[in-house]
């Protein structure tokens, strides 16, 4: 029996980033038979300079990066969905290595570790040690949860079937999506992974996380759990 091709697209959540759009949607099309590039409704011109680089160009519904994400895996039509910000942070090729062990079929979820590959983000300031703290303090009850091995909870920069996506009922609205992914496919039994890679500090705009949300990631683990 012949083997059926997988279909990959590529999901960038993104508002206000045209400074990086098009080079990041160019850096990504080897890697992708569809870049869908979710806008949050913005000011600049993001939109046009994605739709001009070949992207296919849908709106959210204006509510935060979760809204983008499910948009997003809504609007794909691939079977792996593979997410990555638009503000120029993640290793575009590590895209083959977070996507082979979805094709290889030993993983539902496949999360790209800062932890295991580095980051620029994570370290330096007391804004970037509180959230580095935060996420390993994620990871370590997850661990503890599920008997797990994981080493980090909340980038982004992730593949995921999109079956198993469709399957998880995601609520959030912020960027907690992120860990209420994780923690939901733990839930239901399926299999995730990590592969290390490489954060890089955002190239142009304003990050769109201020550390004083904190808090949602918090109530996000109690709403998970409970």
């Amino acid at each position: 029996m012949p083997e059926i091709k997988k279909k990959v697209t590529v999901i960038i959540p993104v508002k206000n980033e045209e400074g990086e759009i098009r080079r990041i949607i160019e850096d990504v099309k080897p890697y992708a038979d569809e870049v869908l590039v979710v806008d949050g409704h913005s000011t600049d011109a993001t939109p046009r300079l994605a739709s001009e680089a070949g992207a296919k160009v849908v709106s959210d519904n204006g509510r935060g990066k979760g809204d983008g994400m499910r948009t997003g895996i809504k609007e794909a039509s691939g079977d792996i969905l593979v997410f990555i910000d638009g503000d120029g942070s993640h290793e575009t090729g590590d895209i083959p290595k977070l996507v082979h062990p979805l094709l290889e079929d030993k993983a539902d979820l496949v999360v790209a570790s800062r932890m295991l590959g580095g980051s620029d983000e994570l370290h330096g300031t007391v804004t970037n040690f509180i959230r580095m703290a935060g996420s390993c303090i994620v990871a370590l009850i997850l661990n503890y949860r599920w008997g797990c091995e994981l080493t980090d909870c909340e980038n982004g920069f992730r593949a995921i079937r999109r079956d198993v996506a469709l399957n998880l009922n995601l609520r959030a609205n912020d960027f907690d999506i992120e860990q209420e992914m994780l923690m939901k496919v733990l839930k239901k039994g399926y299999r995730v992974t990590e592969v290390a890679s490489h954060e890089y500090k955002r190239k142009s705009g304003k990050s769109k996380l201020p550390t004083s949300r904190g808090w949602k990631f918090i109530w996000r683990l109690i709403v998970e759990f409970f």
